[in-house]
């Protein structure tokens, strides 16, 4: 029981002296130091200073590319409409002939039938209905 009581005191005595040897210990800090944390300090900036004007730069290539981006689906859009609007026109207008004839096809094969029916109203023979 002794020993353990003497053990625990010089553990107390031995952590004791070591929180007051940290407390003394004085970290020197010279002018020099203080010098070179200045300079330190004004490199910093200088870089963040050349970052941020390089950002610039990039966010500015981004903004024209984008512009030239949009300019082009624009331009690819009018293009696809202009030849959408062109097919229709195309179309109607080959169109145009062959209903006329096909209109002119119905005129004539009702003043056909309708020749054939009077035709068949006088002769008998030619009549089937």
């Amino acid at each position: 029981m002794k020993t353990s009581i003497i053990l625990f005191l010089i553990i107390f005595i031995n952590s004791g002296l070591s929180l007051k040897a940290q407390e003394q210990q004085i970290v020197p800090y010279t002018l020099a130091d203080r010098d070179r944390a200045i300079r330190t300090e004004v490199k910093m900036e200088a870089l963040e200073s050349k970052v941020d004007a390089k950002f610039e730069s990039v966010q500015k290539q981004i903004d024209q590319l984008s512009s030239l981006f949009y300019w082009g689906f624009g331009i690819l859009i009018s293009l696809f409409l202009f030849n959408l609007g062109y097919t229709i026109w195309d179309r109607r207008t080959a169109l145009k002939p062959a209903l006329d004839k096909a209109q002119a096809a119905d005129y004539k094969s009702i003043s056909l039938l309708s020749s054939l029916r009077e035709y068949a109203q006088k002769h008998p023979d030619l009549a089937i209905f």
